[in-house]
């Protein structure tokens, strides 16, 4: 169905979001905080539209902050 194509893109650039803000995380880089919003921004929109539970969205947004915040020279 079409929302569920819809669905599947959104989720599909959702990961990959939240891929790079780790990565850079990770590696320490100077794109790791825009990263970082750019994935918790996106993860709001999709709770907001229903395709991902509001919680699971927190949840993730969370871990990703938690991460961000642990990362040495932040």
């Amino acid at each position: 169905t079409k929302r569920h194509d819809r669905n599947k893109g959104v989720l599909s650039e959702l990961k990959s979001r939240v891929k790079a803000a780790r990565t850079s995380i990770d590696a320490g880089s100077a794109a790791a905080p825009e990263n970082t919003r750019m994935a918790q921004k996106r993860l709001d929109k999709a709770a907001s539209k229903g395709i991902v539970h509001k919680r699971a969205a927190a949840r993730r947004k969370s871990r990703l902050a938690k991460a961000a915040n642990a990362a040495p020279g932040e």
